[in-house]
């Protein structure tokens, strides 16, 4: 469940980009679930035009996912709206996704900004957009220049098919093969029914990831001169050309696509752990550390990172000494950083990157809570204060003149109550943001003071969003 500033800092993201009517559509969707659009037409008393536009506005951008539930004891189903909360949070990471790109495949950034902008694009919409951007004076790329940057993108699963658009999705029926399981005594990650909903429409990896397809013209048409000696195998191979053609047909005019949100944090997750080690590193690691993370193609989750020993060589090799490190140094500074070989593939290593999310996440709350590490009483005072942690007293022994002392302890609601402060100083910040975007519209003597200002709490913002995004992202 959000909690109630989470609410309102995504409310706050939505209007900014949408408008007050989609903002307060999505609103009701995140304060009381997934409803049907009668629902939210009588929660919010607004005309169903309004809600239908704001709804399409929002699937549009991937901030809702609309499926299919029973609806009475019969064979009705009715359609439910379920608000994304990640997505919308992802909204003001956008500048960080490109920048990604930008390092990565430079020549698909714009692309993929094309999809940010516009949430979910055919490829054929992407073209016209691609060349409309392109300035006087300089070279229209062609169409198939843009189909091979933008399967660059695909192949490297930035950018997805988007999921399937009304799923059938039985609340009851899921709710019963969990208890079922339960009594079965299997051990399971319990997945909320947000989870649950975005699981069932998600495509398969193979469908989510599967690229345009290049046509080749009929060899045929290069020699006609050229006789098939066998009428049945000419026929075969016109007919296989025909399926492929119609599938890149499909491919390129209906089939919608969006970027991959999860690949980009967890590019961001793979940087964030890289650079927060750096400065805790022995001298001499740091080239191995850096190829290490260069070297890693293999992605089986989004806690780990697996690189190949072969590449890792290869780059330490092109770094400053790296050609005087032998295979046993660079296999033993390994070991030491926590980067152990793989079960799977002897020939990799792999790194678990929630060890170093967590250890951060430790020095984070340390560092933001205890202000002032050597007035302890005064500091616990603070925290009990503020319904962090608790205390209860102990007694050393029994009879007379025994002493007493208190243990504490951290609530289990602390890292809830910690999240929300996050989401309550972001919005803050984005509130103090469009104060300021306002007096600067209306026109003021001060607006290079204005503008430093909004351009100091924007840089606030960004840099907050990485404390955010390591307590609910990573």
């Amino acid at each position: 469940m959000v909690s109630q500033h989470g609410i309102l800092l995504a409310v706050s993201i939505i209007s900014d980009h949408f408008g007050p009517l989609v903002s307060k559509v999505c609103g009701c969707l995140l304060r009381h679930g997934a409803l049907p659009l009668q629902e939210i037409v009588r929660r919010l008393e607004l005309s169903p035009g309004q809600v239908k536009n704001s709804l399409l506005v929002l699937i549009q951008h991937n901030c809702v996912q609309a499926f299919n539930s029973p609806r009475g004891s019969g064979d009705k189903t009715a359609t439910h709206y379920l608000a994304n909360f990640d997505n919308i949070l992802h909204r003001q990471r956008f500048s960080k996704f490109l920048s990604v790109i930008r390092a990565d495949i430079p020549e698909s950034e714009a692309l993929l900004e094309g999809l940010l902008q516009n949430g979910r694009l055919t490829f054929d919409q992407l073209v016209e957009r691609t060349i409309s951007k392109v300035p006087e004076g300089s070279i229209t790329p062609s169409r198939e220049e843009i189909r091979m940057n933008f399967n660059k993108l695909v192949f490297a699963h930035y950018v997805e098919r988007c999921p399937k658009p009304e799923p059938f999705f039985d609340p009851l029926v899921d709710e019963q093969s969990t208890s079922t399981r339960k009594r079965a005594k299997t051990v399971e990650i319990a997945l909320s029914i947000d989870k649950k909903v975005v699981n069932t429409a998600s495509l398969s990896d193979a469908e989510r990831f599967s690229e345009i397809p290049y046509i080749m013209e009929d060899a045929s048409n290069a020699n006609d001169s050229t006789h098939s000696s066998i009428a049945g195998t000419k026929r075969k191979h016109n007919a296989l050309e025909v399926d492929a053609e119609l599938n890149s047909t499909i491919a390129e005019n209906e089939v919608l696509w969006r970027a991959n949100f999860e690949k980009f944090i967890f590019c961001l997750k793979k940087k964030f752990c890289a650079d927060r080690k750096k400065p805790k590193l022995k001298v001499g690691t740091h080239p191995i550390w850096e190829a290490f993370f260069e070297a890693s193609l293999i992605e089986r989750d989004n806690n780990s990172v697996t690189s190949p020993i072969n590449g890792i060589l290869e780059r330490v090799g092109q770094k400053e000494g790296g050609t005087l490190m032998t295979l046993d140094h660079i296999t033993r500074v390994l070991e030491e950083l926590n980067c152990n070989p793989s079960s799977e593939d002897p020939d990799s290593f792999i790194l678990d990157l929630s060890r170093i999310v967590e250890a951060s996440q430790n020095e984070e709350i340390i560092d933001t809570t205890i202000l002032d590490k050597q007035i302890v009483y005064g500091t616990l005072y603070k925290l009990l204060k503020d319904d962090y942690i608790e205390t209860e007293r102990i007694l050393s022994g029994t009879g007379t003149g025994n002493l007493q002392f208190f243990v504490w302890r951290v609530k289990n609601t602390f890292r809830e109550q910690f999240i929300d402060n996050l989401y309550h100083a972001a919005l803050n910040l984005r509130q103090m943001v469009n104060y300021i975007a306002d007096l600067l519209l209306e026109g003021s003597k001060d607006d290079t003071k204005l503008r430093n200002r909004k351009n100091i709490l924007i840089l606030a913002l960004t840099r907050h969003d990485d404390s955010l995004m390591l307590f609910n992202g990573f």
